[in-house]
């Protein structure tokens, strides 16, 4: 059985970085889509990584608590040559997904 199509849909992507976090919130009605915000979280100043993840995690639920996203749009880290990069862009993911769960949203890469 087929799930009924909202008529109006509401997009959060979101680009985690430890350095800075880039996001953006848009509506879909039918073929139609329009910009409602677009903005960046820059985390360089703050030199403790768990402080950028907690502020990742808390930027994200204050997004998702404005903006009421059907849907959040993560990208998927890629494979550097930096292991520890990679492990640190992991964890921006991680925390802005468990934001997105913890509000019921589904998500995808």
């Amino acid at each position: 059985m087929n799930k009924p199509v909202p008529s109006e849909l509401i997009i959060l992507g979101i680009d985690p970085g430890t350095t800075i976090m880039g996001f953006g919130v848009i509506r879909v009605r039918g073929k139609e889509m329009e910009f409602i915000q677009m903005n960046e979280l820059v985390l360089s100043k703050y030199k403790d990584h768990f402080t950028k993840l907690k502020l990742i995690f808390d930027r994200t639920l204050e997004l998702i608590d404005t903006h009421h996203p059907d849907e959040i749009a993560i990208e998927a880290p890629f494979f550097g040559k930096n292991v520890q990069s990679m492990l640190k862009l992991g964890r921006a993911q991680g925390v802005a997904m468990a934001a997105g769960l913890s509000r019921q949203i589904p998500i995808t890469e």
